[in-house]
């Protein structure tokens, strides 16, 4: 059963559920911030249109800063205004950014600590046909053991639009990533939404026999594969783990004594992913078996989106057979 505190999209199993890409929502957020905030300003590597930043662009033109093909350029500008005041969003393909600035990231942004948001669009194996010089399934890596740096990965493109004008909030530099394929809409806008704390999406009832944790347009898989689960008799409870860093410790390291076996599931490299900050908590305070959901140390490939989340082991069914192997290890 879905909990009720979750209050997600009545259509989450139906097959014409609304998709939309989560950057759409990014773009939505930036225009809410920044009508809030006038100190808000984005920055954008000629890719305007793709990370949706335009939005924010028509609303407040002279807010906006387009540096063409230079991400490092664009990570040391925004350091400087954020010193100034302001609050910087910058964008382009999280394969450029953070990929390609990651120096300018770390020395000038996060060594200073400063308020800057770093919007990585395109990221996961679902960008398609590009192949895998476009997909980036290391980010979270690199991001999340980053001093300074908090890290989110939004669900859906209504938590995206959450996500971002939260993010505008804090303090200190962070991280926030989106993907480029149109994916399920299947939280609203009362789903509850807080940097830091995980929320229960589906629960089985208070002894579970497997916990799933994801994060990312992933999320909807994992509710789909709770369902089928409970169908055979096997008891799941599921969480949108968003925020990578700072995690929410307490949830998590209850699921894991709630249910004694944990599934991660993330659109990322399983090496030093989601599912790697998990296994930390879960080995410093409740060690229980853990499977992982994920790009499995290989590079992407060009294909269709759906068909490249099959073929990289993340669909329903992958996510099925590692609950069943967790539940099995106990």
């Amino acid at each position: 059963m879905i909990d009720k505190n979750a209050k997600l999209n009545k259509k989450v199993f139906e097959a014409d559920i609304e998709q939309k890409p989560t950057r759409d929502g990014y773009g939505k957020g930036l225009v809410e911030a920044g009508k809030k905030n006038p100190n808000i300003v984005v920055l954008c590597a000629d890719l305007t249109e793709s990370t949706r930043s335009e939005a924010f662009k028509k609303e407040f033109p002279g807010r906006f800063v387009e540096v063409g093909v230079a991400e490092q350029n664009m990570a040391s500008v925004a350091s400087g205004m954020a010193a100034m005041g302001k609050v910087p969003f910058i964008s382009s393909y999280a394969v450029f950014s953070p990929g390609r600035n990651l120096e300018q990231i770390r020395t000038t942004i996060a060594y200073n600590n400063r308020h800057v948001i770093i919007a990585g669009a395109h990221t996961g194996v679902s960008v398609g046909p590009d192949g895998a010089t476009h997909q980036a399934i290391e980010d979270i890596a690199i991001m999340r053991v980053m001093p300074e740096m908090d890290v989110i990965v939004p669900c859906d493109a209504i938590e995206s639009q959450k996500a971002t004008a939260a993010a505008a909030r804090l303090k200190g530099p962070v991280y926030l990533r989106f993907a480029r394929e149109k994916t399920p809409v299947f939280t609203t806008d009362e789903t509850p939404f807080k940097i830091g704390r995980a929320e229960i999406f589906w629960d089985s009832g208070k002894k579970p026999d497997v916990a799933i944790i994801a994060c990312g347009p992933l999320l909807h898989n994992a509710i789909l594969a709770a369902a089928e689960l409970e169908k055979e008799g096997i008891k799941a409870r599921v969480l949108n783990n968003h925020t990578v860093k700072p995690m929410d410790e307490k949830t998590i390291i209850q699921a894991a004594r709630d249910a004694g076996a944990l599934v991660t599931v993330e659109e990322h490299q399983i090496n030093g992913g989601m599912g790697s900050a998990v296994a930390e908590i879960i080995t410093r305070n409740f060690s229980v078996p853990i499977e992982f959901i994920g790009v499995a140390n290989r590079f992407g490939e060009s294909g269709e989106p759906n068909e490249l989340l099959e073929h990289f082991g993340m669909g329903v069914k992958h996510i099925k057979k590692a609950a069943e192997k967790a539940i099995k290890r106990k």
